[in-house]
């Protein structure tokens, strides 16, 4: 299996699946976490966790699918492993989760939901505790629950400019996610499940379009499914750009196999 590079994953994404390759979860990337959760007898805890698990010994392998406006097309296989809990320096337990690609992430689950508290990517000798909790799913998971992140742009490029990241020059900005619809059926390469909740994030950019658009604020899409069994199964980010000066696409994260 070739690992997925995660350099343009997004912040969200790393926190709920170590997110894409060139784009996105990401990230999903520090200060002490101000409320200290426990993890009684490692064991999860929250109706969350059946759409998110964190135990140890699980492997989800996704196909990631990258298309641009520019007509170039990139597929990818993701793989991400739960290696259970374990001791984070000066945050205590928590739930451990590591990408093919050498990027470790670590979550907490309580009646607020399920989180982020700290990352670290090959390059960093220790776990970078998050400055707050960066959800994954906020409880209670029924229609019109929110919460929000930060995000930045993973798809979007300059078409002349070097690097053509947007993200390398541009702060990131707030998307608001919300709890869109309950008791979806999501098909998948990995089968047919029923019972999932669909999260819609939404932000917007402003960014200098061309000279004939002027400065505009660009859409930034995010739409997920949770389900019970393997949790993530599918994420679709969207980053349109419909500008001389910008390139942008759409990015598809779907679920191969789990166990």
């Amino acid at each position: 299996m070739k690992p997925i590079k995660l350099t343009g994953l997004p912040e969200r994404h790393r926190a709920l699946a170590a997110p894409l390759r060139r784009t996105v979860l990401a990230a999903v990337v520090g200060a002490a976490i101000v409320a200290v959760v426990t993890l009684g007898g490692c064991s999860p805890s929250g109706s969350a966790t059946a759409l998110f698990p964190l135990e140890g010994g699980h492997r989800w392998v996704y196909q990631q699918t990258s298309e641009w406006e520019n007509n170039v097309i990139d597929k990818d296989e993701l793989v991400i492993d739960s290696l259970g809990a374990d001791d984070v320096p000066g945050l205590g337990r928590a739930w451990h989760r590591r990408s093919a690609s050498g990027v470790d992430y670590w979550l907490r689950s309580d009646d607020s939901g399920i989180y982020r508290v700290a990352s670290k990517n090959d390059t960093e000798a220790e776990p970078v505790a998050d400055p707050s909790p960066r959800y994954v799913l906020r409880q209670p998971l029924v229609v019109g629950t929110q919460w929000q992140a930060s995000t930045t742009a993973y798809l979007l490029r300059r078409r002349q400019e070097f690097p053509p990241e947007i993200r390398h020059s541009v702060a990131p900005v707030i998307m608001t996610y919300t709890i869109e619809a309950v008791g979806q059926t999501v098909d998948s390469a990995a089968g047919r499940f029923s019972q999932c909740v669909q999260v819609k994030g939404t932000a917007l950019m402003r960014l200098f379009a061309d000279p004939v658009q002027g400065w505009r604020d660009l859409p930034l899409t995010t739409t997920e499914w949770y389900c019970p069994g393997p949790g993530l199964v599918r994420v679709v980010r969207d980053e349109p750009a419909n500008s001389t000066f910008l390139v942008g696409g759409k990015q598809t994260l779907e679920l191969n196999e789990w166990h």
